[in-house]
């Protein structure tokens, strides 16, 4: 806001007539680029990734092989809503958050070959 009150009050660059003169356009066009290149280089790959960890905290079933956030494997044994039931040894079982689950153990494997 205060860039666009500076440009108003001096009319634009120094002979570039005004606001839609050649230095103020060109300066426009600069800082939609810039917006541009943080959208397509930062904001959309990230939103892209959150969606894929949401699909996959969602698609998470008995079974599974999974790593907390904490570095603990083990076997999903119950899924809940915004929890699951994990047993990490014989008989030893523990209640996590589905926001701490980050990665199956297939995965981290492949991803180490």
């Amino acid at each position: 806001m205060n860039l666009l009150t500076i440009i108003l009050q001096t009319g634009g660059a120094p002979g570039g007539g005004g606001l839609f003169g050649g230095g103020g356009t060109q300066m426009i066009v600069m800082m939609l680029l810039i917006v541009a290149v943080f959208y397509f280089f930062m904001i959309r790959p990230q939103s892209k990734r959150q969606k894929e960890i949401r699909k996959f905290r969602e698609s998470l079933q008995t079974g599974d092989k999974v790593i907390t956030s904490g570095g603990i494997h083990g076997r999903i044994k119950e899924v809940k809503d915004d929890s699951v039931l994990l047993e990490i040894a014989d008989n030893v079982r523990i209640k996590v958050d589905k926001a701490s689950i980050f990665a199956t153990a297939a995965d981290t494997q492949q991803a180490n070959k």
